[in-house]
């Protein structure tokens, strides 16, 4: 485990928590300022304020504000402590030992301790409450032993190499256990405590929720950039999902920094000598569509390479990001170790074969509308876009790839963009033939577990491998990099090259726009998503 832990250093592969890389506005800003207000704009709200339920990547500023993880990572792909003081694991990797910080405590007064952290892994083992955490970082969790109030075991069936990344994560985050018998437990709120250096005072739903500082706050962990309470005295992030409102409360100065910034409006922040731009990939996986095999026509591979042929990915990107999106060529974001590059330029843009393929899987024939046709039957393919995770304008691309398909191979892309409860619902009864996604999993032996493998959550492709499982599998119990990164590659080819389960569109990223008033704004470097409020500061 040493050895693993000294690998993931050179490799570089981890860093979350309110720790993270600075972004230029530090210099512009000055030093630390302490006290005053800052508002924030924010592109997506939240499902949930539940760290456990946590979801949308653009959320995890948020959730760094008010909830704490026993670790957190450094900048040199290792782990830190936090809320817990020291990890030893035992030498067949099974038992891990945390020894706990004995002077934190949860916004509600309740005390941190063992049996805190019990209560939490126990709340995420019961059914149905975090499936996702279940079936892949707590997969090969045994139990949890109190040995005293500040000393807790974690046993193991098997080794586990994303334990760790579990410990340091936003879902293995502490929750007041008093709140874990809230009634508004899954949605959270202010009725839902940590133990961060922001208490989530009001929420009001659709328009903002506001922060105030934790004066007690006296636990950071060591590179969180300071120590003690945060810099600021209260945090306002108001909800505004269209971009050019958003850009235009910045350039107004109606608030003081602003997330998500198109394309179109990067160039007037670049340009403006009063603002700041920055921006960061993430990590995890690409934001992709996959292809519903369980059924007509993708149960044909031949129609699912047809689709891929048929798109000019890099021109589509053009067109929709102006050269500001990483095209992606594979499952895996191009900003993480294990991304497999030999997959660049191996497929896609070629029409000639997407309408050979089509004709030989049978849609040889074509209706008044250009569109392919069998048997009478139009090839018409639909996708839908729940409206809560639609960012960096998907909505948008999704209407280019369907021009696209359209006009280079007379396939039928119905685009719908409906709210959760309607994807929801089309996801269970599996009436939809292409589904999108993206991840911001800080290790990608997460995400692909829960993808790729028959059964997991995210699996609603239908393809699959016993060979694929066994390597899901190898990967998530080896502790050794090099043999890591030979499992993924493989997983990357048999899911891109091998089985075309999917088409890689780009990397997302993050960009924050601010005063050059505000200074301490980070990215988390795996993670790439913005870090939280803790150390930020107004100049006055």
């Amino acid at each position: 485990m040493r050895r693993y832990l000294a690998a993931l250093a050179v490799a570089g592969l981890l860093l979350a928590g309110c720790n993270g890389a600075a972004a230029e506005p530090d210099a512009a800003a000055g030093g630390p300022v302490q006290g005053g207000s800052l508002t924030w704009a924010v592109e997506t709200e939240p499902i949930t304020f539940n760290p456990h339920q946590y979801q949308q990547a653009k959320a995890r500023l948020l959730v760094w504000n008010s909830f704490e993880s026993l670790l957190t990572h450094d900048d040199k792909g290792g782990y830190l402590p936090w809320l817990a003081k020291s990890y030893d694991v035992s030498a067949d990797g099974l038992t891990y030992t945390l020894k706990l910080r004995d002077d934190v405590t949860f916004h509600d007064g309740e005390k941190f301790n063992a049996a805190a952290v019990k209560a939490n892994l126990d709340q995420l083992l019961v059914a149905g409450y975090a499936p996702s955490v279940i079936s892949t970082q707590l997969k090969n969790f045994q139990d949890a032993k109190v040995v005293d109030d500040t000393t807790i075991e974690i046993h193991l069936k098997k080794p586990d190499v994303l334990i760790l990344d579990f410990f340091a994560s936003p879902q293995g985050a502490q929750v007041s256990p008093k709140s874990l018998k809230s009634p508004n437990l899954k949605a959270g709120g202010p009725d839902v405590v940590g133990t961060g250096p922001f208490i989530l005072d009001r929420y009001n739903k659709g328009q903002e929720v506001h922060y105030k500082k934790n004066p007690a706050y006296q636990w950071a962990p060591s590179n969180a950039g300071h120590q003690g309470p945060a810099y600021l005295d209260e945090v306002t992030y108001r909800f505004l999902k269209e971009s050019s409102v958003r850009v235009g409360a910045l350039t107004s100065g109606q608030v003081d920094v602003v997330e998500g910034v198109p394309a179109t409006e990067q160039e007037l922040i670049k340009g403006d000598p009063n603002l700041t731009f920055n921006k960061s990939l993430n990590s995890g996986t690409a934001y992709s569509y996959y292809f519903n095999q369980t059924k007509a026509p993708f149960n044909d591979e031949k129609v699912r390479r047809a689709f891929r042929d048929a798109v000019d990915v890099d021109a589509i990107l053009q067109g929709v990001y102006r050269g500001s999106a990483t095209r992606a060529w594979s499952i895996l974001s191009p900003s993480g170790p294990f991304y497999d590059a030999s997959l660049e330029k191996t497929y896609g843009n070629n029409p000639a074969n997407a309408n050979k393929l089509l004709d030989e899987a049978g849609w040889a024939t074509k209706d008044a509308e250009g569109f392919r046709t069998k048997d009478g039957k139009r090839l018409t393919v639909r996708i839908f876009l729940s409206a809560p995770f639609v960012r960096d304008k998907r909505d948008i691309l999704a209407q280019a790839v369907q021009a696209a398909v359209k006009q280079s191979a007379g396939i039928d892309l119905q685009v719908k963009v409906v709210d959760q409860g309607t994807a929801t619902d089309a996801l269970a009864k599996n009436d939809f033939e292409v589904f999108d996604n993206s991840r911001a999993d800080t290790d990608a032996g997460a995400a692909l577990s829960l993808i790729l493998p028959k059964g997991a959550p995210i699996n609603r492709h239908g393809f699959t491998s016993p060979e694929v499982d066994e390597l899901v599998a190898q990967g998530q119990t080896t502790s050794d990099v090099t043999k890591r990164k030979e499992i993924y590659t493989k997983l990357q080819r048999a899911a891109v090259a091998d089985n075309t389960i999917l088409l890689p569109l780009y990397a997302p990223a993050d960009q924050i726009g601010a005063q050059k008033k505000v200074g301490g704004l980070r990215f988390e470097p795996t993670a790439g998503v913005p870090g939280s409020a803790y150390t930020v500061w107004i100049s006055r």
